[in-house]
Order: structure tokens, then sequence, then C-alpha cells
């Protein structure tokens, strides 16, 4: 098996059609607040409505990272409408294992541009960033089956449903049951360029 490169140190701004995904930075406290403040942004993900000092504290912390240099590590981006520049969510990217080149994406947008297909386009970027940037073998997204949205964008990226494990956590006050998706390093270029850029 191939092991994943030395290290990830994307060139940002990373281009899709629409968007531009770029590491987050004091200028975007506002816009981040602005929905991960929002309970029902935030009821299915794992964090809590987040205030200003959180932001605060986040992007000088976890978000201030550029690159991925080893395993454990974590790159969260901005995603920006290219032709406004407007900041309308976040990705992330997990390096989980160099020994079996696992990997993990997360993505959160603001409520009112959902269902215009840029979760899909940003989070296929990110899937580039892991296989065709960091040669990971295997990316996973971990959903909580209410998260319908959520689902939709995995299945839209060509990510394989491999389990549904029923109540198996304890979440937020209640029982919650997992979608797991994942994607292998052969499968992606069959879907690298798939509905980019198209609505859904």
């Amino acid at each position: 098996m191939p092991e994943p490169q030395p290290a990830l140190r994307p060139h940002y701004p990373v281009r899709t059609p629409r968007l531009s995904l770029r590491p987050l930075t004091t200028g975007d406290v506002d816009a981040l607040v602005a929905y991960r403040s929002l309970p029902h942004v935030c009821r299915y993900v794992p964090f809590e409505p987040m205030t200003e000092q959180v932001v605060r504290d986040r992007l000088r912390t976890i978000w201030a990272n550029s690159d991925l240099t080893d395993e454990g590590q974590a790159l969260t981006l901005g995603v920006t409408i290219t032709r406004s520049g407007r900041l309308i969510g976040d990705v992330v990217l997990f390096w989980h294992s160099r020994t079996h080149g696992g990997g993990e994406i997360g993505y959160v947008l603001h409520p009112d541009v959902q269902g215009l297909g840029y979760a899909t386009e940003a989070a296929r970027a990110l899937l580039g960033l892991g296989f065709d940037g960091l040669g990971l073998h295997r990316i996973v997204a971990r959903i909580d089956e209410r998260n319908t949205a959520s689902a939709q964008v995995a299945r839209r990226l060509g990510m394989r449903q491999e389990a549904r494990l029923v109540r198996n956590e304890f979440f937020k006050g209640e029982w919650s049951t997992e979608l797991d998706f994942a994607m292998l390093a052969d499968e992606w270029p069959a879907h690298r360029e798939r509905d980019g850029g198209r609505r859904g």
C-alpha cells in the first residue's frame, strides 16, 4: 500500500467552480459566529453553539493550522464564494493514521446557502486534498442519521454507506444513530469531477 505523503501544504486558495477554500483568519469572526452560534446548525454536530470568544479561541488554536504534517492533526478551511468573497461555511480534514492512510471529512455551512450544492462542492475539494494531496488510502464521514442533508452530501460525493450504528452514542442528551460513509483512493478518480458546481 502506498504511504501518505510526508505532509499536506496546499496552495491557497483551493478553488472549485464557484468556491475558494482558505485558512480561517481573525477577520472571519463575525461570519463564523453567524452560523456556528445557531442551535439548529449545531444540533447534529460535535460542538455546541459558539460565542464570539469561543470562535476567537479556536482561531488561535485548533483552527490555526494551514497544513497537515502528521497524523492526529486536522485542517479546517473557510469556504468562500469566489465571486463575492463571502465566507459561507467551513470544512475539516482529519488525518487519523499514517500507517493505515486514514482520514475523515466534516462540513458545516450557513443555513441560508443550503440546497445550492456548495457543501458538496467544498467537500469534494477536501477529498481532493486528502487523496491527491496527502495520498490517503481511505476517507470517512460519520453523520448523525437525523442529519439527512449531510448524509445526502456524502452520497452525492460518491461515498459508500458502510454502516448504520443504532443508538451507539449518547449525544447531547439522547441516543443517536450514526451513519458511516467511506471512499477509497482507487474509487476517487471516478468521482473527482462529478456534479462539480451543480445545484443539489
